[in-house]
């Protein structure tokens, strides 16, 4: 990750030595400690930091609950540093950039440095191109305002991803269009997460949306489709045969933020079929397979999710936020699942926090409380029955000075 940081600012510096004017420099970045607290093991990433949702009860010989256990620890990882270049130029466009990175590393490597943002915008006025890494669109810019690092997800999508995206203002509409690859966010599958779906899938991800800006509101939709290639290869007894697989799936997602001095109030809805690679739960089932060459047929699982939040304050501010998902099933009957939380029937978040800000500081307490209903699948439709429910209770205490 070192290396690819350092190969990123030299063909920076070298973009922008060859610019025509002078560009600019601005240093950005914070110091954050994190310290939580859960009541119960759960599904996460980052060693505890980013949560998702409560594991389902594991009995032991003795039918005690594995997963009845709470865990704490207090982490640095998400202290960053940033550059913002600006004042340059490409032609008749205005250019700026941006390098970032954080030290939570990637997969269960930790404390080392990550790439979070790493991108090129040209901009011509009403029309813009942006190359690099940067937020998938479905996160756009309607988030909740939550100390838990997860922001909202799997309700709300989560993902940096490398793109291509073209953005187009005119009035109070924006209109983007962008093809995304996968890094660091990854689509679930046979094999686990890995990148490969899409990259043997040869087909970028693409989205559009839509969004109407006027003062202090944004509200808008987006449509995503999905394309991947589950497999190259099937084994059937002793013999190993080229297969050609394909799962291509279409998520919406509708948005709305209006804030005030006082207020702020941000909610977003999404319909989505795989969207994995977005840290949201999912993925496909299959629905036939070739008894000669062991080649699947697939069925997107479809989930709905949707959160609201509302903070109120300015020095010191309280805010809820509340998220709920439901597993809508498959449109065919499935012999098994991949995917992420394909076990899960819905999910219900509820969350308080207050924080203290002043200038270049950030301090605050967050409870949050989550319940996962876990069953057994349905082959006839991919739902989840015979349901039970567990519980988590997550304390987050956070620090942040910013620069």
């Amino acid at each position: 990750m070192k290396k690819n940081i350092l190969i990123i600012l030299t063909a920076l510096c070298s973009f922008i030595a060859n610019s025509e004017e002078n560009p600019k420099f601005d240093i950005y970045g914070q110091i954050r400690t994190d310290l939580f607290y859960n009541s119960r093991e759960n599904v996460e990433s980052v060693d505890g930091l980013f949560y998702s949702y409560p594991k389902n009860v594991l009995p032991d010989a003795n039918d005690s609950d594995l997963n009845d256990n709470d865990n704490s620890n207090m982490y640095l990882l998400y202290s960053r540093l940033g550059f913002n270049v600006s004042n340059i130029k490409l032609a008749s466009a205005n250019a700026t950039a941006k390098v970032e990175f954080d030290f939570r590393g990637s997969g269960s490597t930790l404390s080392v440095a990550r790439l979070r943002h790493a991108y090129l915008n040209l901009d011509w006025g009403t029309p813009s191109v942006l190359i690099g890494q940067t937020w998938h669109p479905f996160y756009g810019e309607v988030a909740p305002q939550i100390l838990n690092l997860n922001m909202g997800s799997p309700y709300q999508p989560f993902s940096r991803a490398p793109q291509v995206r073209f953005r187009y203002k005119k009035n109070k509409l924006q209109f983007t269009a962008t093809a995304l690859w996968q890094s660091q966010y990854l689509s679930n599958g046979p094999d686990g997460k890995t990148n490969k779906y899409l990259k043997n899938s040869c087909v970028p991800e693409l989205h559009i949306g839509l969004d109407y800006k006027k003062g202090s509101l944004i509200a808008g939709f987006g449509v995503d489709f999905t394309s991947l290639t589950p497999r190259t290869q099937a084994t059937v007894g002793d013999n190993i045969y080229k297969v050609n697989e394909r799962i291509s799936t279409f998520s919406y997602e509708i948005h709305a933020k209006y804030t005030t001095p006082l207020w702020y109030f941000a909610a977003k809805s999404v319909l989505g079929s795989n969207l994995t690679q977005a840290s949201m739960l999912g993925g496909y089932g299959v629905k036939s397979i070739d008894p000669i060459t062991g080649e699947q047929k697939y069925t997107p699982n479809r989930n709905s999710s949707s959160w609201i939040n509302a903070v109120y304050g300015n020095k010191w501010k309280v805010g809820v936020f509340m998220g709920y998902l439901k597993n809508l099933g498959t449109n065919d009957a499935v012999s098994k699942m991949y995917g992420t939380g394909v076990d899960v029937d819905q999910l219900f978040t509820g969350s308080a926090e207050i924080t203290y800000n002043i200038p270049h500081w950030k301090i605050g307490i967050e409870y949050n409380y989550t319940s996962a209903w876990y069953g057994d699948l349905n082959n006839k439709n991919g739902k989840i029955i015979n349901t039970n429910a567990v519980h988590n209770n997550r304390i987050v205490a956070s620090a942040i000075f910013t620069f």
